[in-house]
């Protein structure tokens, strides 16, 4: 099969277009031929060097950590999926191919609706968001601030909090406001005086945050809510730990991404996906990720 694959830790030019064996799906698991692969940031992190948690990272490596495709094979003992369905799904690695073996609890049915491009999108940036607003116990009556709101994370971060009934004020740049203001946020620009414009649009107080963006972001949220475990911070890890605000780790499960999916079918969450790259150009898709501040996410396709 064809993926894409990097031979040593570098820039984006180390990703390249490589033919590798077909895997084949053992007990419990199955085989997805893969239609759309969501680019994460992680992924920039794993071509860099970065071991994701519970993972290992053996060179040559299959980026990706999240899908979208057909069921083509199943494995002794896995009686909820057939060949011929449609899933979305996750797994550490190896998601940038032709093909991908996932454990049958790590899919879920893609909605008849919903575009191959929007599945791929949705496992990684879904869950992030899922998880952190969980563990912030957003809900009815909150005021939320959500820093790079319109990025992937953040913009299916906006939508869990309006479905939850959260006011949610979202950071970006002011080319992405009235994009924020589609998904329901109040919009407002990083920079100096970011907490005093805050406070003018939440005169009633700011309940909780979570940062996606960086320090700035995040030493702003620490001066605008007053408990600090309801600031969380999926980025700035070593800041978050000496502010003693959450640092937050996706907790990815099956019954995670079908909620979500769910709430895609009662119409309370849409996905964007901003750009589209083939296979063959997962370095451009790489770069695309690095330019920062564009909305929604970045996938890659497969004919």
């Amino acid at each position: 099969m064809k993926a894409a694959a990097f031979s040593a830790f570098g820039p984006p030019e180390v990703l390249r277009t490589v033919t590798t064996a077909m895997p084949e799906a053992g007990p419990g698991e199955v085989r997805v031929r893969v239609k759309a692969a969501g680019v994460q940031p992680a992924d920039l992190s794993v071509r860099m060097g970065w071991t994701p948690p519970g993972a290992e990272v053996r060179l040559p490596q299959i980026p990706g950590n999240e899908f979208s495709g057909i069921v083509d094979q199943v494995g002794e003992g896995v009686a909820k999926w057939a060949e011929g369905d449609d899933v979305l799904g996750y797994r550490l690695l190896n998601c940038y191919a032709e093909y991908v073996v996932v454990p049958a609890e790590q899919i879920a049915a893609k909605p008849a609706d919903m575009s191959w491009e929007a599945a791929g999108s949705l496992s990684a940036s879904g869950q992030t968001a899922h998880t952190a607003l969980r563990e912030l116990k957003v809900g009815a009556g909150d005021t939320l601030l959500v820093h790079a709101a319109a990025g992937g994370v953040g913009t299916i971060a906006v939508q869990l909090a309006r479905a939850w009934g959260a006011t949610v004020i979202g950071t970006g740049s002011e080319r992405n406001h009235d994009y924020l203001r589609t998904l329901g946020a109040i919009p407002v620009t990083y920079g100096d005086g970011l907490a005093d414009r805050i406070r003018t649009l939440a005169p009633q107080g700011v309940d909780a945050a979570l940062d996606a963006a960086g320090e700035e972001a995040l030493r702003a949220s620490a001066e605008l809510v007053a408990d600090k475990a309801r600031i969380g911070t999926i980025v700035s890890f070593s800041l978050g730990a000496s502010l003693g605000v959450r640092v937050i780790r996706s907790q990815r499960s099956a019954e995670r991404l079908e909620e979500l999916v769910e709430l895609y079918r009662q119409g309370l969450l849409s996905l964007h996906v901003r750009r589209t790259f083939p296979l063959e150009q997962a370095a451009d898709a790489h770069r695309e990720i690095e330019r920062g501040h564009g909305r929604g996410k970045v996938v890659l396709t497969i004919d």
